[in-house]
């Protein structure tokens, strides 16, 4: 399947609407998680809808001394791409086309969620990040428009927006997409030698780690609330043969049995070990943060949290900076997701 090319808004806006349209954003530098987004959104748009990929390098996202200019122009591979996942059409606008006028007076503020995590680290980046959006969703007028949840953050702040703005749109979330190795699709990828690729491994892992030190808990937890509550409980997870539960018998015995399958704070420590011991590899992993996070607002769960939180990543190896996060549930049918 071929794609057209577009440039301007009028060009898009002369086409022919039968079905639904569907819009993937991008900043361009296409991978295989875009390709993803793209086969959802075909599948969305249906056979007498249309995908709509657009492909913009926004300059009001990108912080003083970060990458901009060196961020990956591929259009053309990124056009073949688009085709061959599904997209109808590519919007490749330049910035004038987006911003006739220079940069805009009016902008979308991201308020205090756009502070935390990456805002903290890149000031004034969610700000530019909503403004664009908002824009291409006027400019491409969709019926539903994806994005991935490796950028949780991004995704929650899109989500409010359209929520409080009364974007007549519907956002939808793709799981994210990785390596066979669990490296998290990006296009900065490309900028790690095959060292410094080892190292980034540790944002995946650290993550799996934290996911699997809730499921382990969640199980012992569950096989608890199964014993009585008296010595007969420390025997019987002794016989479990559980080393966890050996060495935490007698204290798991005396305890109300935990309904929440474990607390964040073992699941932030099993991350932070993984990246921990990254650091201190060569080349080393710059951790920017580690947090559990209520995914409405961003703020760091407590120990009392239940429902759905996001165990969030972001380190630099070398001068590639790196985000990777997961989704985990807390509560009584507490899973990873």
């Amino acid at each position: 399947m071929t794609a057209a090319l577009l440039s301007t808004a009028a060009e898009l806006h002369a086409r022919e609407r039968r079905g639904r349209r569907a819009v993937v954003m991008t900043m361009g530098a296409l991978h295989e998680g875009h390709a993803s987004l793209i086969r959802v959104a075909r599948e969305i748009a249906g056979p007498h809808g249309e995908v709509v990929v657009t492909v913009f390098v926004n300059p009001l996202q990108f912080g003083a001394g970060e990458d901009l200019d060196r961020y990956p122009r591929t259009l053309d591979a990124d056009l073949d791409l688009a085709g061959r996942a599904g997209a109808d059409a590519v919007f490749a606008p330049s910035v004038d086309e987006v911003y006739p006028g220079g940069d805009p007076q009016v902008r979308i503020s991201a308020g205090p969620m756009g502070e935390r995590l990456e805002g903290a680290s890149r000031p004034g980046h969610f700000d530019g990040m909503l403004t664009v959006v908002a824009k291409l969703l006027h400019l491409t007028r969709p019926d539903a428009a994806l994005f991935g949840q490796k950028d949780a953050q991004q995704l929650a702040l899109i989500r409010r927006m359209v929520r409080d703005l009364n974007f007549g749109v519907e956002i939808v979330a793709v799981p994210t997409a990785r390596e066979e190795d669990g490296l998290a699709l990006s296009s900065r990828n490309r900028y790690l030698s095959a060292a410094q690729r080892r190292t980034a491994l540790a944002l995946s892992r650290a993550l799996f780690a934290g996911r699997d030190r809730h499921a382990a808990q969640q199980a012992l937890a569950a096989r608890a609330r199964e014993v009585p509550a008296t010595h007969a409980r420390a025997e019987a997870l002794d016989r479990l043969g559980e080393s966890r539960a050996a060495a935490d018998a007698h204290a798991v015995a005396q305890a109300v049995p935990d309904t929440r399958g474990g607390g964040p704070a073992a699941v932030r420590a099993a991350a932070r070990l993984v990246l921990d011991e990254a650091a201190r590899a060569v080349p080393p992993l710059e951790l920017d943060y580690l947090a559990l996070v209520d995914p409405s607002d961003f703020t760091e769960i407590g120990e009392d949290f239940t429902g759905e939180a996001v165990l969030a990543v972001a380190a630099r190896v070398g001068t590639t900076r790196l985000i990777d996060n997961l989704p985990l549930t807390f509560g009584p049918l507490g899973a990873a997701s």
